[in-house]
């Protein structure tokens, strides 16, 4: 599998650390130095759906292909306007595609997750071109009136088109149900047959150590395990592109694995926590900056709720 084109897209609010102080106790300071975060996008007046459009358009663009071209739509999305159709389904009919899609629901570690199920379409002869693309709108999993998670997340979506070539070499995914250290509970529709109160609405929880915790020693292990398995060292790597959760955990797993500080770019400053779109985004911005070339190896890793965790290895 190689990537012949991305795309990505933002929305066009900015919110500073500043801004926040409007609503919580805290400062650019705290934030900052507990995050890395300095600024997030966040969805106004445009949509999710929007900006997926936009996203694969621009993929589609890059790749030179027509969205008739397409075998497929994978799709990472974890929450959106509509319970269905499916983000998929509807960016589908948007763009003008006529393949089959569908979505996951992985949250952050969903993009990688996706390029490793188009990789396996891609090699049994069942598709030729895929896009797959990441959506999330996190901003609206949080209690804004809880500084903890709030200051963590931006929104934002974007795409890669794949097809087939002998450019991946492996990926390793892991799970370990640990529901509590991270997730978002929401009320569906009552019955009348319904006990009362047992399925009542929760936003987002997030054990901040556990997850540092987790995501580090889980991400590290896994990366590891693959460049050894392919015969790669550290050194090797162009780009370890990283899911942008915070600035913390990025350099937490560059101090484990090594190498130096331009084999680890974040964009978490000014974009936040943007769940599985942050790859992706990441990636568009080394593709669009002409930092990635042809040939170079590059590592994608996420991590999320769950705890699950993906992590592959592939030449651009």
């Amino acid at each position: 599998m190689k990537i012949i084109g991305t795309g990505s897209a933002l929305p066009k609010k900015v919110v500073t650390n500043d801004m926040l102080t409007e609503f919580f106790d805290t400062s650019d300071e705290w934030i900052r130095t507990r995050t890395g975060i300095e600024t997030r996008r966040i969805i106004t007046d445009e949509s999710l759906l929007e900006l997926a459009i936009t996203a694969s358009n621009r993929a589609l663009e890059a790749s030179g292909l027509k969205a008739q071209d397409l075998d497929y739509i994978i799709c990472s999305n974890v929450n959106n306007n509509y319970v269905y159709p499916s983000m998929s389904c509807m960016v589908q009919g948007a763009i003008g595609a006529t393949c089959p899609c569908f979505d996951i629901r992985i949250a952050c570690a969903g993009f990688v997750y996706a390029m490793d199920l188009a990789d396996s379409f891609l090699k049994t002869g069942r598709a030729t071109r895929i896009l797959v693309l990441a959506a999330e709108e996190p901003t609206r999993f949080c209690n804004w009136a809880q500084r903890e998670t709030s200051v963590l997340f931006g929104d934002g979506a974007a795409a890669a088109i794949v097809e087939d070539s002998d450019g991946y070499m492996g990926a390793r995914m892991t799970t370990t149900s640990n529901t509590e250290v991270l997730f978002q509970r929401k009320r569906l529709e009552p019955t009348p047959f319904e006990v009362e109160g047992k399925y009542l609405d929760h936003p987002m929880v997030m054990n901040g150590r556990e997850v540092f915790r987790m995501a580090v020693s889980s991400c590290s292990s896994e990366i590891s395990s693959l460049l050894n398995d392919a015969g790669y060292k550290v050194e090797d790597i162009k780009f370890f592109i990283l899911h942008q959760a915070n600035l913390r955990i990025i350099k937490g797993i560059e101090q484990y694995l090594g190498g130096i500080p331009e084999q680890y770019p974040t964009t978490v400053q000014k974009y936040g926590n943007t769940s599985s779109a942050s790859i992706p985004i990441l990636l568009d911005e080394l593709v669009r900056a002409n930092k990635i070339e042809r040939g170079d190896l590059i590592v994608m890793s996420g991590f999320g709720s769950g705890f699950t965790t993906g992590s592959l290895l592939m030449r651009y």
